[in-house]
């Protein structure tokens, strides 16, 4: 295969990550795999991240598909040690070869809120007491009863956030749905997944897994990409890359070698792929730099600060503005895109059809209007 252009590389990873081409029949747990993980630090921006890799679906399916009488989608803590939406079947591997290596980049930290190896020794088996047995509760019900069992924390500290990231780690809680308003709910991990069954994968054999899934979703692209993805050293992700063997191949790339899954050929270039991405889309978030989808001149737009990714809008693969909406009067949805430059008119009707999408996902009316 002769050297990808960057738009080729675009055009490839943008419809790895269901961000071009057909949506239909796309579910939230397809949308979480075909992504490598959503971003789920934000109930809202996780929705849509589902939104722009399906069609038809709503916000309220999401909620569904993360909820008790669903649960084909579980958030928990796993690449980079932040909270991420993944099928349910792929929480307990993906926890035993992330797990570990959060829980100790985390270790100063805890130790700064007071959560000593000794606290958080007595900390886990009070969680399942609390936990076990019982429906989903709130982060403030929680850190209430574990005060009964001699586990005191400031609920007005990070403590508590630290404390089930760490339990997280070990395999021992989740996230639940959330309750009213967005608020977080914990459940006792193995209870929420009684049923569920993933593949046995451990060491090397998970290694070589999450390279593969990553590729899928993210190539072409480089071990140092996923490394940046996942957290992992780079050596790590080296050979997670030749753990997976003959399911990955190299190609040449703009900047040097790149992976793609095996047997696959370049996508044909979208025509076109126009999608409003929302904040903290793992489209932005799987490579060491972003220089490919996102012209630098332009990153500090949508890089803001803090780890904040601004809503993006996306043409072809390529970051072309950032957008942003609210509700009005009876619930309508106004959305406003900021251009980066002069847009062509098969962009402007996606646009159009994109912000007719959005509303109907969201539940009202919606227009738009250049900011």
């Amino acid at each position: 295969m002769p050297e990808l252009t960057p738009a080729q590389v675009r055009s490839w990873r943008v419809h790895a990550q269901g961000l071009a081409g057909a949506r239909d029949g796309v579910g939230v747990a397809d949308a979480a795999r075909t992504a490598g993980a959503l971003q789920a630090q934000d109930p809202k921006a996780c929705r849509l991240q589902v939104r722009a890799r399906t069609s038809g679906l709503t916000a309220g399916d999401v909620d569904t598909a993360c909820g008790a009488g669903d649960r084909s989608v579980v958030r928990t803590w796993l690449m980079r040690g932040t909270l991420h939406a993944v099928p349910a079947a792929d929480v307990r591997w993906m926890t035993s070869l992330l797990g570990p290596r959060a829980a100790a980049a985390q270790r100063g930290r805890r130790l700064r809120l007071g959560l000593d190896e000794k606290t958080c020794a007595r900390a886990l088996p009070a969680l399942e007491k609390v936990l076990a047995g019982r429906p989903p509760m709130l982060r403030d019900d929680l850190v209430h009863r574990l005060g009964e069992f001699g586990i005191t924390l400031d609920p007005r500290s990070q403590a508590p956030a630290h404390l089930m990231l760490y339990a997280a780690a070990m395999g021992l809680v989740c996230r639940g749905p959330e309750a009213e308003g967005d608020k977080s709910t914990y459940v006792w991990c193995e209870e929420w997944l009684d049923g569920v069954v993933g593949p046995d994968l451990s060491g090397t054999g998970a290694l070589a897994a999450l390279a593969e899934r990553y590729v899928s979703a993210y190539g072409p692209a480089t071990e140092k990409d996923f490394a940046k993805w996942s957290g992992l050293p780079v050596g790590q992700a080296r050979s997670g890359f030749r753990s997976a063997g003959e399911k990955l191949a190299e190609i040449a790339g703009p900047e040097g070698p790149l992976w793609v899954p095996a047997g696959t050929d370049a996508p044909r270039p979208p025509t076109p792929s126009v999608r409003l991405i929302g904040h903290f889309d793992p489209y932005l978030l799987g490579y060491q730099d972003r220089d490919l989808l996102l012209d630098p001149s332009f990153a500090r737009l949508v890089a803001t600060g803090g780890g904040f990714i601004t809503p993006c809008l996306l043409a072809d693969g390529e970051v072309v503005g950032t957008w942003r909406h609210e509700r009005g009067h009876v619930g309508r949805l106004t959305v406003r895109v900021d251009p980066f430059r002069a847009l062509g008119d098969s962009v402007v009707s996606g646009i159009e059809t994109e912000v007719a999408d959005l509303g109907r996902f969201l539940g009202g009316d919606a227009s738009w209007e250049w900011s």
